[in-house]
């Protein structure tokens, strides 16, 4: 049920070993099919989880592991191209085992959203179990930072739209913190350097954190987003 910084992702968890394998296994059953995409800026990160030579060079069989991973967590286009999509997918899923393992998300007998900013994932646990599972967000831009804290949802909004950002749509838009929200972003949800202090999500994980969550449940923001000044 999740992930580490980057700097520490050659020691691969075990259960991230697992998922690791079974994208490796792929990656050879697909050995034959061409897969040419160059290397890509998360390349040392991806081979280090897909427990590849740690070269930061593609390589036709980092690319088939790479494509494989993708295949596997629906990520289109699957062409083996290591970029920032991949990346923050593969960071959520490697914390699935134990995204808490830190002890950065306080444990209540309550429900807590739990929004780590330094890896740009969500899930939420209940009396330290894990109920929802890690998922990827991106989270506020430099000078529009996501807030920090202890919040409760207040306003909930399955359809809504922004009055200040030029009408943008915020389907399952769950309000914490004056204009921030939770909620699903129907574009590329990497696009961009961030938002404007909401957590974003992809549509189906905003759905279902929408099926989950209800006003007055706390969430928990912690962290700097990478690339803002503080």
């Amino acid at each position: 049920m999740v992930a580490v910084g980057a700097g520490l992702l050659l020691a691969v968890a075990p259960s991230a070993a697992v998922g690791a394998g079974a994208a490796e296994d792929r990656a050879r059953g697909a050995a034959d099919d061409e897969c040419v995409s160059s290397t890509g800026p998360y390349q040392r990160e991806l081979e280090g989880y897909l427990r590849r030579t740690v070269d930061g060079v593609q390589s036709p069989e980092d690319c088939a592991a790479i494509r494989a991973f993708q295949t596997s967590e629906a990520i289109t286009p699957a062409d083996g191209y290591a970029n920032l999509v991949t990346y923050r997918t593969m960071t959520a899923v490697d914390a699935r085992g134990n995204p808490n393992a830190e002890r950065m998300c306080p444990d209540r007998s309550y429900s807590v959203t739990c929004v780590d900013l330094d890896r740009q994932i969500l899930w939420t646990q209940t009396d330290g179990e894990v109920v929802f599972d890690p998922v990827p967000i991106r989270t506020g831009r430099d000078d529009e930072e996501t807030r920090p804290g202890w919040h409760a949802i207040y306003w909930r909004d399955i359809d809504h739209v922004s009055t200040e950002y030029d009408d943008a749509p915020m389907p399952y838009a769950q309000f914490f913190d004056g204009g921030q929200a939770l909620h699903g972003r129907p574009d590329d949800l990497f696009d961009g350097g961030g938002s404007a202090g909401c957590v974003n999500l992809r549509l189906s994980d905003a759905r279902d954190l929408w099926d989950l969550l209800d006003v007055d449940d706390a969430i928990f923001v912690w962290g700097t987003k990478p690339g803002t000044a503080d």
